[in-house]
């Protein structure tokens, strides 16, 4: 019974998760509010269409396999933020990409063996991590930072209840496309921050060769 539970859950994980995806990825068009949510929820429609034997949700599935519970929160998170439905957040968004890049440097070079310490065995027994997390959590709410705060806390959650086959506290705390995407959007901010620099600081000599 617990089984089939898991196997339900992690089905429709793949069709929202497709869904959400998707419609992040999809530019607005120009379309409206209500247009928006008819194409959010098209696309979880599309997501049931078979091809040879497998829904397109499961063929996401394949390659990005089951996503984190805080990957799930930020792609909630983003599409209400393109459906207008939630005010930008800006500084809770650079927490965000600051908190789980450094997750992702700390777990994914140690599991992949360029470490000799591999913090992803902490998963399986992770009361002290649970206590890090949870004073994490309590800093960040004090700072204000309500989406940090909220994907931090249904991974625990989720954790507790256990709402996914696996026992480790790290798979519902971070995936590699949060990882992925968490450093690259840094990487792009710190261009941008830095080209931005570049500008001002030619700015003033540009003027006075102009006067």
């Amino acid at each position: 019974m617990a089984f089939r539970a898991y196997q339900l859950i992690n089905l429709w994980q793949a069709h929202v998760s497709f869904a959400m995806l998707i419609f992040l990825l999809l530019p607005s068009f120009g379309l409206n509010k209500p247009l928006r949510v008819v194409v959010l929820f098209a696309l979880l429609a599309c997501s049931f269409i078979v091809l040879d034997g497998l829904s397109l949700a499961t063929y996401l599935r394949s390659y990005i396999d089951d996503l984190a519970t805080t990957s799930m929160v930020l792609m909630l998170w983003g599409c209400l933020r393109k459906l207008e439905l939630l005010p930008p957040a800006r500084r809770s968004v650079t927490g965000v990409l600051i908190i789980f890049a450094v997750m992702a440097l700390v777990l994914y070079p140690a599991t992949l063996g360029l470490s000799h310490l591999d913090p992803y065995r902490f998963g399986y027994s992770p009361r002290p991590m649970l206590m890090v997390f949870a004073a994490l959590t309590l800093g960040l709410f004090y700072l204000r930072n309500g989406l940090a705060v909220v994907m931090l806390a249904s991974a625990t959650l989720a954790f507790n209840v256990g709402i996914k086959p696996s026992q480790n506290y790290w798979d519902y705390l971070v995936d590699p496309l949060l990882g992925l995407f968490c450093c690259m959007a840094l990487l792009m901010r710190g261009a941008l921050w830095v080209y931005s620099r570049v500008r001002r600081s030619r700015a003033p000599a540009l003027a006075g060769e102009t006067t």
